[in-house]
C-alpha cells in the first residue's frame, strides 16, 4: 500500500476509528508495511492514534501536539510536530501534565496563533515526579513538584510516607495521574535528602530530567567498551594524513577532562594562512548500532552539571582514548583550511589523520602569553608563542570577518559556580571571553560552516545546524522593551542579523545590557537540528554544522560518519542516500530534544546555586538594576552575578500606580520606578523550594524601605 492509497482510505466516509489490525485486514494490506506509514502520517498531524490503539483522522478544527506550560503556571502552549501553535488556559488543560503529548480542539483564530482547549489527553509524558514533601495531618501528606510547570500536587498516602519528614525531598512514581473526579496521587520510591541542603541539589536535578547517574553505563557498553584497545596502533593509522611532525595542540579550559579538538597553523609562501582544526575520530571506535552508539544516541549530549559531568560517551573514550591528550598518538578528522587577510576560506581539505598534541594548553596561559608574559609562562609555552601569534591574529581577521556579514556577537551572560571543598557556594561571578577562547572559538565555527558548505554544495543526506528568522511579532514585542527604556529600534518584515547587531552596540555599557541580550535570545528561534538547511540566521551563515565535538554532541558523531564517506569515497552509493534520508530526520529531532533537556537541567542547578548564595548573604546590600516593573513591585538583578529577585510593592515606602503603557511605578509623593534604574538593595530572604529571592529597597540613609502598599497575595516570582 502506497501513502496516497492510506490517506485516500482515511478520508473515505467509510472510515471508522480501528486497530493497525483491522486497517490491514480492510485494506488487504500486511501489518509490518502499515506500520512506517501510519507513524509517518501521524508525525505529520495528519493522524493520531488513542490509548486503545485505534487510530484517528485529525479533523480540520484539530491538532496533535505536545503540551507545555509556562513557569508561570498560568497558560500553556501546544505544539505539532510541524511547528504549528496553538494557545490553551489553563482551565482548558484538561488535567494535563507538561510534555503531555495532547489533542486540541481549536476554538478561535486569533491574531498571533489560535486558542483551544485539550479534548483527549493521548500519551503521558511523566511517571514519576521530583518535589518536597509536604506533610497534611496524620494520615497523608502532598508532594509539591519542583517543577513549576507541573501545576498539580500530588497526594501521598500514610503507608507511602512513613519514612519521610516535611520538607523531605523525594521522587515519587506517579499511582494515579489528576482528573475531574480526584486528585492525583504517588508513590515514594527515594528520599533524596532535605530539600534546604545543597547536597540534594544535584541528585534531584538529576532525577528531574531523568538523566543517567555519572558513570553509570549499561552491562551492554561496558561489556563492548573493554573490547576497545588501550591505544592507538601502527595499523590504525594506515591510510592517514600525518600531523605528528607538525605543531598541533589542544586549548581547552584548566578543568578540562577530553579534549576533542586541537589546532594547528602556517604561513604560505603566499601570504596566506593554513589553518588545521582536528578533531576526535569518535566515529573509529563507535561503530552505527553497537551498544555504545545506542546508548550515546539515547543520551544524545553529554550534560554539565557545574562540577560534575554525566558523559555522552564513557570514560575511556571520552577521556582517554579519544582524548587529544599530549604527547600520545591520537586517531583525529582533519579540516584545512586555506585563509586569506580578509578572512575568507579559499579552499578547504578534508582527511582521516593522525596528530600527537606538542602541548596541552589552557585558556588563562595562553592569554597570560599573549597579553602579559612574565619568564615562567615564557619557559613553559614560549616554544609555540610564534604559532599562537599568527591564530591570535587570524582569529580576529575571521570575526571582523563575520561580525561584518551581519552575525550576531552575544557577550556571555554565563555565570561560573565557585564551591567549597564540601560543595557549598562561595561565590558566582560572571565568564568573561579571553583572547584565546576567542580564537578557539572563530576557528570551530570556520570549521563547522566548511562542513556544512561542502554538503550543502554536494547535496547528499547531512545533518545542518540551523536558526531560522524570528517572528516579526516576537520582535515587535522587544522593541517595545528597548522603547521604555529609550533605545529605538525600527521593525521591517524582512529582519536581518546586522539589525539585532546594531541594537547590541547600541546597548554597551547599558546597566540592562545582559537583560537585553537575554530577551534578545528569546526572541529569536532556537537553533536546532535539521536535515534541511535554511541556514543559521544567528551567525548570519548561509551553511552551519556542528562537527568539532564528537566526544560530547551524537550529531557531530554522525557528521563524522557522512564526512569519512566523502573522503573515503567521494560520493554517496544510492543505498546510502536512501538510507541516511531516511534515519537523519529523527537523528536530528531527538538530538534537539536531548539538547533542550540538558540545557534545561544545567539551568535548573545553577538557579538552585544562585538562591544558595542569597541564602548566605541575607541581609547584605547589593548595587541592583531594574529589569521589569509590575502592579506587584520590581524585579530586579545583581548584574555582575545575574542573580534575580523580587522587591514587592508592600514594602515600597509609598503608594505606588502601575502604568503598563510606560512600564513605571509612579508614588503619590512623585517618586517614579522604570525599568534600567539603578538601586541599592538588600536581600530579605531566599526560598530554594519555592524558587524565590526578595529584596527590599535601601533609602538614600542606609534604611529598609517600611512599606505601605497592602498586597495580601504575593503572585510566584521563580528565580533565574
Amino acid at each position: 500500500m502506497t501513502r496516497e492509497e492510506l490517506v485516500k482510505y482515511f478520508n473515505s466516509k467509510s472510515y471508522a476509528p480501528s486497530t493497525i489490525t483491522a486497517i490491514a485486514q480492510k485494506t488487504n494490506s500486511k501489518v509490518e508495511e502499515l506500520k512506517d506509514l501510519l507513524e509517518d502520517l501521524e508525525e505529520e498531524g495528519f493522524i493520531y492514534r488513542t490509548r486503545s490503539g485505534k487510530w484517528h483522522k485529525v479533523k480540520e478544527n484539530e491538532m496533535v501536539g505536545i503540551i507545555k506550560f509556562t513557569r508561570s503556571g498560568k497558560r500553556a502552549f501546544v505544539t505539532s510536530s510541524s511547528g504549528r501553535e496553538a494557545s490553551v488556559e489553563i482551565a482548558n488543560t484538561m488535567w494535563a501534565l507538561n510534555g503531555d503529548k495532547v489533542l486540541v480542539e481549536i476554538t478561535k483564530n486569533g491574531e498571533d496563533i489560535p486558542s483551544g482547549k485539550v479534548v483527549k489527553i493521548l500519551e503521558r509524558s511523566l511517571n514519576k515526579i521530583v518535589g518536597v514533601y509536604k506533610s497534611q495531618w496524620t494520615n497523608f501528606g502532598y508532594l509539591i513538584p519542583d517543577d513549576p510547570r507541573i501545576i498539580y500536587e500530588f497526594r501521598v498516602y500514610f503507608k507511602d510516607s512513613i519514612d519521610v519528614k516535611d520538607g523531605d525531598k523525594i521522587v515519587a512514581k506517579i499511582t494515579r495521574y489528576p482528573d475531574s473526579s480526584a486528585e492525583g496521587t504517588v508513590e515514594i520510591v527515594e528520599k533524596i535528602g532535605r530539600a534546604d541542603l545543597p547536597q540534594s541539589d544535584l541528585p534531584s536535578v538529576i532525577e528531574k530530567y531523568n538523566l543517567p547517574k555519572p558513570e553509570e553505563f549499561p552491562k551492554s557498553v561496558i561489556k563492548a567498551i573493554k573490547k576497545l584497545p588501550d591505544d592507538v596502533g601502527e595499523k590504525d593509522i594506515q591510510g592517514r594524513k600525518d600531523f605528528r611532525g607538525k605543531h598541533v595542540f589542544t586549548i581547552d579550559g584548566e578543568d578540562a577532562k577530553d579534549f576533542d579538538d586541537a589546532v594547528s597553523i602556517e604561513k604560505l609562501p603566499n601570504g596566506n594562512y593554513l589553518l588545521g582544526v582536528h578533531i576526535a575520530d569518535v566515529s573509529n571506535y563507535v561503530k552505527e548500532g553497537d551498544p555504545v552508539d545506542i546508548e550515546a544516541f539515547k543520551r544524545g549530549t553529554s550534560v554539565y552539571l557545574i562540577d560534575t559531568v554525566i558523559p555522552m560517551l564513557p570514560f575511556k573514550l571520552s577521556n582517554d582514548l579519544c582524548s587529544l591528550v599530549e604527547g600520545k598518538d591520537r586517531l583525529t578528522v582533519s579540516a584545512e583550511m586555506e585563509i586569506d587577510e580578509y578572512g575568507r576560506i579559499l579552499k578547504k581539505q578534508f582527511s582521516k589523520s593522525v596528530i600527537r598534541s606538542v602541548k596541552r594548553l589552557t585558556y588563562t596561559k595562553v592569554t597570560k602569553l599573549l597579553e602579559d608574559p612574565d619568564q615562567e609562562i615564557e619557559n613553559e609555552i614560549g616554544f609555540i608563542r610564534k604559532d599562537l601569534e599568527m591564530m591570535r591574529d587570524l582569529a580576529h581577521t575571521i570575526k571582523t570577518s563575520r561580525l561584518g556579514r551581519g552575525s550576531i556577537e552575544f557577550a556571555s551572560d554565563e555565570v561560573k559556580v565557585i564551591l567549597d571543598e564540601n560543595g557549598y557556594v562561595k561565590d558566582i561571578v560572571l565568564r568573561k571571553q579571553n583572547v584565546a577562547e576567542m580564537m578557539i572559538e572563530e576557528f570551530m565555527i570556520s570549521a563547522n560552516e566548511s562542513v556544512a558548505e561542502l554538503f550543502d554544495r554536494i547535496g547528499f543526506p547531512f545533518i545542518y545546524r540551523i536558526h531560522g528568522k524570528p517572528d516579526v511579532e516576537t520582535i515587535a514585542e522587544l522593541s517595545e522593551y528597548l522603547r521604555a527604556i529609550g533605545i529605538k529600534f525600527k521593525i521591517t518584515e524582512n529582519i536581518q542579523p546586522i539589525m539585532l547587531q546594531r541594537i547590541l552596540e547600541q546597548i554597551k555599557g547599558h546597566p540592562l545590557e545582559m537583560v537585553i541580550q537575554r530577551l534578545l535570545v528569546r526572541s529569536m528561534k532556537k537553533a536546532v537540528y535539521s536535515e534541511t538547511n535554511v541556514g543559521h540566521f544567528g551567525l548570519a551563515s548561509l551553511n552551519y554544522t556542528h562537527f568539532t565535538s564528537p566526544i560530547r554532541r551524537y550529531p557531530d558523531l554522525m557528521v563524522h560518519r557522512l564526512l569519512k564517506i566523502y573522503i573515503e569515497k567521494g560520493k554517496f552509493s544510492n543505498e546510502e542516500v536512501e538510507r541516511y534520508s531516511k534515519i537523519l530526520p529523527s537523528i536530528a529531532k531527538h538530538s534537539s530534544e536531548r539538547e533542550i533537556i540538558a540545557d534545561q537541567a544545567e539551568r535548573d542547578l545553577v538557579s538552585m546555586k544562585k538562591i544558595e548564595y542569597a541564602q548566605n548573604h541575607i541581609g547584605e546590600v547589593f548595587d541592583v538594576v531594574v529589569t521589569g516593573v509590575t502592579d506587584f513591585g520590581l524585579f530586579v538583578e545583581i548584574p555582575d552575578k545575574a542573580i534575580s529577585g523580587l522587591i514587592h510593592i508592600s514594602t515600597l515606602n509609598d503608594y505606588y500606580i502601575h502604568d503598563e503603557k510606560f512600564n513605571t511605578l509612579t508614588g503619590t509623593h512623585g517618586k517614579i520606578f522604570k525599568i534600567g534604574d539603578k538601586l541599592r538593595a538588600k536581600i530579605t530572604s531566599a526560598d530554594k523550594i519555592k524558587g524565590m529571592i526578595d529584596f527590599v529597597l535601601e533609602d538614600e540613609n542606609g534604611k529598609d524601605r517600611e512599606g505601605k502598599n497592602d498586597q495580601k497575595v504575593k503572585k510566584n516570582r521563580r528565580a533565574g
